[in-house]
């Protein structure tokens, strides 16, 4: 097992590829606290991830609360450290993708976008390092980025700059972190069928079009993501940091 031991925070942890990574983490041996949005169904989603990981043998709580303001981070690394003692990895994975055309994108679309993928990123993976240095024995911050941060997408305009602002980040991170032994990276999900996307990607013309152009020849699933976080958040990434993991099935590189 690969966090045997370990205590890891997962944000957007109720669905796809957040619930993926913290169910995975607890098969491989982690004690795993969940942030998810307010509300009833979020909540309810939540508790079924937790199932997963105390299915496994491990323990897990929810911590409701809305990323994109910066006391959600503080709360949440508190109340994991009260329940467990420690913080050893951050998955930052909470995001929204909602399309949108540009010429008529509404300001305050914009801004909640940036608000929840950049800026809550950046205040949960501040709380999370602080911890981390506090605790003195390093520690592990996988952020997930997307493809969007490489590519343009016409109706992605306000979500692909977030994309890349996380995925800059990580690499700011990991030179400001270093010194405290906390390795930062992020993963690059392409074409990953979640509930965040499901409604676009199975129109039967777009999911053929991108099965064509992905060389692996299907969808990505949350697992394809969540298994590559785990083994970045590991020890066997121990020298890995600043880096960026395309998790795409090849779609990136393929011109045709």
């Amino acid at each position: 097992m690969l966090l045997e031991g370990k205590v890891v925070v997962v944000t957007g942890g109720s669905r796809g590829i957040g619930a993926a990574i913290a169910a995975l983490a607890g098969r491989h041996g982690a004690n795993v606290a969940i942030n998810c949005a307010p509300g009833a169904d979020e909540a309810r989603a939540a508790d079924q991830v937790v199932a997963l990981v105390e299915a496994a043998g491990r323990r897990a709580i929810v911590v409701e609360g809305d990323i994109a303001l910066p006391d959600t981070s503080t709360t949440l690394i508190e109340r994991t450290v009260a329940a467990f003692g420690g913080v050893d990895v951050l998955a930052s994975n909470a995001g929204i993708c909602p399309f949108h055309s540009f010429l008529d994108l509404p300001p305050a679309l914009l801004e909640r976008t940036m608000a929840v993928n950049l800026h809550g990123a950046f205040y949960v993976v501040q709380a999370a390092a602080r911890q981390m240095r506090a605790q003195g024995r390093g520690g592990a911050i996988v952020a997930t980025s997307s493809i969007s941060a490489l590519v343009g997408g016409a109706t992605q305009t306000h979500y692909t700059p977030t994309k890349a602002g996380v995925h800059s980040l990580m690499q700011s991170a990991a030179v400001a972190l270093g010194a405290f032994g906390v390795r930062c990276n992020s993963v690059l999900p392409g074409a990953i069928l979640t509930d965040l996307n499901r409604a676009d990607l199975e129109a039967d013309d777009k999911r053929a079009a991108f099965e064509k152009r992905i060389p692996l020849g299907r969808l990505g699933r949350p697992d394809d993501v969540a298994e590559c976080v785990v083994f970045l958040a590991s020890d066997m990434a121990r020298y890995v940091t600043g880096a960026a993991l395309l998790v795409d099935g090849g779609m990136f590189v393929n011109l045709q």
